[in-house]
C-alpha cells in the first residue's frame, strides 16, 4: 500500500505480508495513518482534515492479491475492473476541498463499492470497535453472526413476517382511526350519485340542448326568414304576378336551349343553368319544409330550459377542466368505485383483523426458534470466549450471554408470556463476565477493568473472527491497558489466529510485536513527516533495537537488549505457537 500526503505521511510504502504483521512506532509517528489509509481503500469516509497541509490531495494506492475464484475479484470485474496478473489495484484520493474519488483495476467507480468490496476482504477491530461491541445490539448482531444459518434462516422469516405485519397493523389503524372521515366521505359520494343518477345525463346532451333552446327562442324570425326565402326562390301564392328565381332561371334556359346545338361552349352553360334549377327546387322544398315543421312551441322551450339548468348544476359540481357531461359520467363511474370501496372497508377491517392474528402467531413462532438458535449459540459462544481468556492469562473468568425479553401486554405471546417484539426478534442480548471465582456475572463494561476487557474483547474478536470468513484482520491497539503475561498471552492468540489469515495490528506492546512474522516501524524524520523510508520492514537486528526502545525507550541499552533477544526467542519458541 502507498500513502501520499495523508496526515503526518509525505510519501510512504507499506508492505504487508500474509501471516502477522506488527506496526510500531513513537507516539504520533503515523502508525494510525495506516489504519486510516486502509479504512480510506474500503470505502471508509473521507475526511479533508486528513489532507496534509498545503498540498491539494492525499492518494492511498493498495494492491490486492486475491484467489482466483474470489467473489471480490467477480464483483470488481462485473464492475469493470482489469485485473493485474490476478492482483486488484485499488485506490482512493482524498481533496482539501471534500471530494473523494474510487478507482477500481483501473476504472473510476463510487466509493459505495469499495465498501461492498471491504466487507468481504477485512475486519478491522479496534478501540472505538471496542466500544460499539460494549452496546447490546452489537453483542446480539455479534451473537447472530457467530450463530450462522441457525439463526440466519429463521430470523430471516422473522423479518419478511415482521414487515407484513407491520404493513396490514398500520392499514388497520388507519381504517380504523379513519372511520368518522370515511363515513363522511361515503355520505359526500351518495348524495352527487343519487343527483347524478336522478337526471340521467347523457353525453352531449347539453350542446343539443343548446342548439335546440336557441332554435325555439327565435323560431318567430326563423318562420319568416324561411318563407321569404321560399317565395323569393318558387314565388308567393298571394302575388302570381311577382317575379321569382324559379321563373327567372326558366326563362334564361329556354333562352338558352333554343340555340345550344350552334356552340359546344354555351351547351356546357345551358346545362350547368339545368343543374341550378334541380338545386334551387331541392333549396326551395326544404325551406317550405323547414317552415312548416318550425313551431314556436313555449311548452317545448320552457322544458329545455329546465333540462339545462338541471345539467348545469352537474356541470358546476361534478364536470372537469373541460366542462363537459362526459366528466360528470366519468366522476359517477369514479365514485361509485371508491364507494364500494368505502362500504367494503367494514368487511376489510375484519379480514384484516384476522390476518393480523394470525400473522401474530406465526411471528411469536419464529421468534421462538430465532430465540432457541441464540441461546444454543450463546452457549457455544460463551464456552469459546472463556477457552481465549484462560489462555490471555484469565483462567477463571467466565462469560456468559443474558437473554432476557421484556414483558408487554400489547407485544406477542411468546411460551406463555405477552412480550415486546422488533425487527430483530423479542431477545434483549448482553454478555456478561465474571472475572474470577464467586464473582456475580456482570454487564463486561461493569465487570472488567481496563486491562480486562482490553482482552475479554480481543477474546470475543478473536472467537467472532473464527466465524468470520474474512481474509485479512487489522487490530488497532486493541491491547491497550494490557501489560506483562497478558501482553505476551494477546500476542500468541494474534499469533495463532495469523495461522489461518493475514493479520496486522498496530501496537505499542513489544510482547505483541514479538511474535510478528514481519516488524514494520513508522518513523519521521526531523521536519515531522514521514517519507518513503519511513515506513520499514525491520531485520532481526533492527527488530531487536526497536523492541529494546519499547521495552526501556533506549535503544542500545544493554540490559533491554537482552531483554528484546529473550522475548524474540520465547515467541519463536514452536511450544508457543
Amino acid at each position: 500500500m502507498r500513502i501520499r500526503d495523508l496526515g503526518v505521511i509525505d510519501d510512504a510504502v507499506v508492505e504487508l505480508a500474509p501471516g502477522f504483521t506488527a506496526v510500531t512506532g513513537e507516539t504520533g509517528a503515523g502508525k494510525t495513518m495506516v489504519v486510516t489509509s486502509l479504512g480510506l481503500l474500503l470505502g471508509g469516509r473521507a475526511d479533508p482534515g486528513l489532507v496534509r497541509h498545503g498540498v491539494g490531495r492525499a492518494v492511498v494506492e493498495g494492491r490486492l492479491e486475491l484467489p482466483a475464484d474470489s467473489p471480490v475479484a467477480a464483483r470488481a470485474v462485473e464492475a469493470g475492473a482489469e485485473l493485474d496478473d490476478g492482483a486488484l489495484l485499488v485506490s482512493r484520493t482524498v481533496s482539501a476541498e471534500g471530494r473523494s474519488r474510487a478507482y477500481v483495476g483501473g476504472r473510476a467507480v463510487p466509493v459505495g463499492l469499495l465498501t461492498e468490496l471491504g466487507e468481504d476482504l477485512i475486519a478491522v477491530h479496534g478501540q472505538t470497535d471496542q466500544q460499539r461491541l460494549l452496546r447490546p445490539a452489537r453483542q446480539r448482531g455479534a451473537l447472530d453472526r457467530y450463530a450462522g444459518e441457525s439463526v440466519a434462516e429463521p430470523l430471516a422469516r422473522y423479518r419478511e413476517t415482521y414487515r407484513a405485519l407491520r404493513e396490514v397493523s398500520a392499514t388497520l389503524e388507519e381504517l380504523t382511526t379513519r372511520a368518522r372521515e370515511r363515513a363522511q366521505e361515503a355520505d359526500l359520494l351518495r348524495f352527487g350519485l343519487d343527483e347524478i343518477a336522478a337526471a340521467e345525463p347523457v353525453a352531449g346532451e347539453d350542446v343539443e340542448l343548446a342548439a335546440e333552446a336557441e332554435r325555439l327562442g327565435h323560431a318567430d324570425a326563423l318562420s319568416s326568414a324561411a318563407t321569404l326565402a321560399h317565395a323569393a326562390l318558387a314565388g308567393d301564392p298571394a302575388d302570381p304576378e311577382a317575379l321569382d328565381a324559379g321563373t327567372l332561371l326558366a326563362q334564361s334556359r329556354r333562352a338558352l336551349d333554343a340555340v345550344r346545338h350552334h356552340d359546344e361552349r354555351l351547351a356546357a352553360l345551358a346545362d350547368r343553368l339545368n343543374e341550378v334549377g334541380y338545386l334551387l327546387a331541392d333549396v326551395a322544398g326544404d325551406l317550405a319544409g323547414y317552415a312548416d315543421d318550425l313551431d314556436a312551441d313555449p311548452v317545448r322551450l320552457a322544458a329545455v330550459e329546465d333540462r339545462r339548468a338541471v345539467l348545469a348544476q352537474l356541470l358546476r359540481k361534478y364536470g372537469g377542466e373541460e366542462n363537459t357531461l362526459a366528466e360528470v359520467i366519468a366522476w359517477a363511474e369514479a365514485g361509485s368505485a371508491r364507494l364500494a370501496e368505502l362500504d367494503g372497508d367494514d368487511e376489510r377491517i375484519d379480514q384484516l383483523g384476522a390476518q393480523e392474528t394470525e400473522l401474530r402467531a406465526e411471528l411469536a413462532e419464529l421468534a421462538a426458534e430465532v430465540s432457541a438458535a441464540r441461546q444454543a449459540a450463546a452457549g457455544r459462544f460463551a464456552e469459546a470466549v472463556s477457552a481465549e481468556l484462560a489462555e490471555l492469562a484469565m483462567p477463571h473468568a467466565r462469560v456468559t450471554f443474558s437473554i432476557t425479553r421484556v414483558d408487554d401486554l400489547a407485544g406477542i405471546e411468546v411460551d406463555g408470556r405477552s412480550v415486546a417484539y422488533g425487527p430483530h426478534g423479542v431477545d434483549e442480548v448482553e454478555v456478561l463476565l465474571a472475572p474470577h471465582p464467586g464473582a456475580q456475572p456482570r454487564p463486561i463494561a461493569k465487570g472488567a477493568s481496563g486491562g480486562e476487557l482490553s482482552r475479554v474483547m480481543l477474546a470475543v474478536e478473536v472467537v467472532f473472527a473464527g466465524a468470520d470468513p474474512v481474509p485479512t484482520y487489522l487490530f488497532d491497539e486493541v491491547d491497550a491497558g494490557v501489560g506483562g503475561k497478558a501482553a505476551v498471552e494477546i500476542g500468541r492468540r494474534l499469533a495463532k489466529l495469523a495461522e489461518t489469515a493475514q493479520v496486522v495490528v498496530v501496537t505499542h506492546l513489544p510482547q505483541v510485536a514479538a511474535f510478528a512474522d514481519r516488524h514494520l516501524v513508522v518513523e519521521k524524520t526531523n521536519d515531522g513527516t514521514v517519507t518513503r523510508s519511513g515506513v520499514k520492514v525491520l531485520n532481526d537486528e533492527e527488530r531487536v533495537r526497536e523492541l529494546s526502545r519499547m521495552l526501556a525507550g533506549l535503544e542500545d541499552s544493554e540490559l533491554g537488549r537482552a531483554h528484546a533477544e529473550e522475548l524474540l526467542a520465547a515467541a519463536r519458541a514452536p511450544r508457543h505457537r
